[in-house]
């Protein structure tokens, strides 16, 4: 089977797939997305995600297109319209097409769009090896809870980072940790887990709220709070995490060891039960 995408209650071939130039997605980035993971066809943490979508809807004052129950109807059917078992679900909303006007058109209709592709997940090697990230000054917008799809400073950030030979760049703001260009950050230092907590400077991430729940469940003591820059370049450990990344550990950051130089113990520990959840929760999936 050929890419399919879905248009605005469309099936089609994803290249046949076509929007207005005076869409406000194309014309401002005036829309909020979502990427979702499916495990042997089967959505990962699909409520999560739907419910995240809501709150980005929200807050940009959009009225969702779809109950969760059409949302899942729609994605459970575009990801049988591929062959591959593993799949990387992406969908777009946005506020539609209208005269090019700052303020919010009166009677435009959004703009759904949704596509899926193969889902790579982290190589062996990866997970093994750990990876390199360098740091930068986080200057993006002021509400990074909401997942726009207005990503020109992360698509920056994470250039720069491909620039170094960097698989991410960690975000630092006022002295103090966020997240990196499409990723959240933990680190682990004396044993402990600690994360920036959720709020408008973080995307409240999927695999965040996974990895919290693992490590609560493994006995990790966390503490989610404001972590100093100096606390992270003196980590033990630096992972990085997200829908795709799932979890992975940091060994060099700015050409600098972090810990041993290698993915350390208590990443193992929790990166071993993140699989085992996986497999779990894909075994019991509806």
């Amino acid at each position: 089977m050929s890419e399919t995408a879905y248009l605005n209650g469309e099936f089609l071939p994803l290249d046949k797939a076509q929007v207005s130039v005076l869409d406000r997605g194309f014309i401002f980035g005036d829309g909020v997305y979502e990427v979702i993971p499916a495990y042997s066809r089967r959505p990962f943490r699909l409520p999560e995600h739907l419910a995240r979508l809501q709150h980005s809807l929200d807050a940009i004052r959009l009225s969702n297109p779809m109950t969760d129950a059409e949302w899942t109807r729609l994605i459970h059917d575009l990801i049988a319209r591929h062959a591959i078992e593993d799949q990387s679900v992406y969908l777009q909303v946005t506020r539609g097409v209208a005269r090019r006007d700052h303020a919010f058109p009166k009677d435009s209709k959004p703009t759904v769009f949704m596509m899926s592709g193969p889902l790579v997940t982290p190589s062996k090697e990866l997970v093994e090896n750990g990876v390199p990230c360098i740091t930068a000054s986080d200057f993006r917008w002021l509400k990074c809870d909401v997942k726009s799809i207005s990503l020109l400073g992360n698509c920056l950030l994470r250039q720069a980072a491909a620039d170094a030979g960097a698989v991410e760049v960690v975000l630092f703001r006022d002295g103090r940790l966020t997240e990196a260009s499409a990723s959240n950050v933990f680190i682990i230092r004396d044993g402990r887990l600690l994360a920036p907590p959720k709020d408008h400077l973080i995307l409240p991430g999927i695999t965040y709220d996974v990895v919290l729940e693992l490590a609560a469940a493994c006995g990790i003591p966390i503490e989610l709070r404001a972590v100093t820059e100096q606390e992270v370049r003196s980590a033990d450990e630096i992972w990085v995490t997200s829908s795709t990344k799932e979890v992975l550990a940091v060994t060099t950051l700015d050409g600098k060891t972090v810990g041993s130089g290698r993915p350390g113990e208590v990443f193992k520990a929790v990166h071993q039960e993140y699989q085992q959840y996986k497999r779990k929760v894909m075994r019991h999936a509806a």
